[in-house]
């Protein structure tokens, strides 16, 4: 039984005050073990579905944690390279009812029993094909937090005339946020928000050799832009990016 549930049961009179606040403080913490805390209130707290980092965990303590966290509805599972999936993915079927659906690119497992509506839209905008994974895992992010992704994928500076069409589509369709992933020199978020008149979110990849090893030439070029309007995440981070895209964007939908 989540939250909402909980205080509807208090409002309908089914519960006394006393047993809805007894139910709220033992549902909001589910310990694993000794290896994890589960924060059970997450998503209507911050509107943000549970996450669960799959690097640096065993795959039994992965398998414990998202059998765990099942009754939760919807999960996501970040950073999930194909080996660690094949080797629990037999384990998952006892969660009966559930769409187990992995995206191989973007390394993201989602666990859940039900959709959630489509309300915003946002767009995400790759430098090159070597960004797309980065990029899918912001799209597979913000899809999950009730956003329309429409995405434009290999437009970098190399070749900028194959940017412009899908920069235009987007605005026509009022996106309200782009996220921009490049690696190599990073030079593609500023070029978009030399475009547009909404928020850009700069993703820089580890995608590059030489300077550019390790994806921190894109990251130093973002922060260094000198076009108005550029928030950057941290190297590799579209689920931050997503994240963040779909809080700016829902801001609009409360207006």
């Amino acid at each position: 039984m989540n939250m909402n549930e909980i205080l509807q049961k208090l409002i309908d009179g089914e519960i006394s005050m006393g047993e809805a606040g007894k139910r709220l403080k033992t549902m909001q913490i589910r310990e694993i073990e000794d290896f994890a805390k589960l924060d059970m209130c997450r998503d209507v707290r911050t509107g943000i579905p549970e996450v669960i980092y799959a690097e640096g965990k065993i795959n039994d303590e992965l398998l414990k944690i998202i059998i765990g966290s099942a009754d939760k509805g919807r999960l996501m599972i970040t950073k999930l390279d194909n080996d660690k999936y094949n080797a629990i993915k037999e384990k998952l079927t006892i969660l009966k009812g559930f769409k187990i659906d992995y995206h191989e690119k973007a390394k993201i497992l989602l666990v859940k029993n039900h959709e959630i509506k489509k309300e915003v839209k946002v767009g995400v905008i790759t430098a090159g094909t070597s960004d797309i994974p980065i990029a899918e895992e912001a799209r597979i992010t913000a899809e999950e937090m009730g956003c329309e992704v429409l995405n434009a994928y290999d437009v970098g500076v190399a070749g900028i005339h194959r940017l412009f069409s899908h920069v235009r589509i987007m605005i026509e369709e009022d996106v309200k946020v782009l996220i921009v992933v490049a690696g190599m020199e990073g030079a593609l978020p500023s070029v978009v928000a030399g475009l547009v008149d909404i928020p850009v979110i700069g993703v820089p990849t580890s995608v590059g050799y030489g300077v550019g090893k390790g994806g921190y030439a894109a990251l130093y070029a973002m922060l260094q832009s000198c076009a108005p309007g550029i928030a950057v995440v941290n190297i590799d981070n579209g689920f931050g990016a997503g994240v963040f895209a779909t809080k700016i964007a829902k801001q609009f939908k409360k207006n």
